[in-house]
């Protein structure tokens, strides 16, 4: 499992190399104030980050009422399964 974790971890770093260099021509980054030169390649990937954090944020929420409903579903199934070894239990009576 190491070795196959090894070896996806090289392909994208050679594949991160290969896009840095292809893409390292400056381009100009303006905002309101000011202006900053950097190549492409940071610039993109920089932009990709933010819109994958941003992304795992937006989910979040949704993750978390999930979890929360599972844990609750669970909680309900133990009870359940308790209930049914209780009557199980129960001798039956004619």
């Amino acid at each position: 499992m190491k070795l196959v974790k090894l070896i996806i971890f090289l392909f994208f770093l050679i594949v991160g190399a290969a896009f840095a260099i292809l893409n390292s021509e400056m381009v100009k980054l303006d905002y309101y104030f000011s202006f900053i030169e950097l190549p492409l390649s940071i610039v993109l990937i920089a932009f990709m980050s933010l819109g994958a954090l941003l992304g795992i944020f937006a989910c979040s929420s949704l993750m978390l009422r999930l979890k929360h409903e599972n844990n609750g579903l669970k909680r309900q199934a133990t009870m359940v399964k308790e209930e049914v070894k209780n009557l199980r239990t129960i001798p039956i009576r004619d």
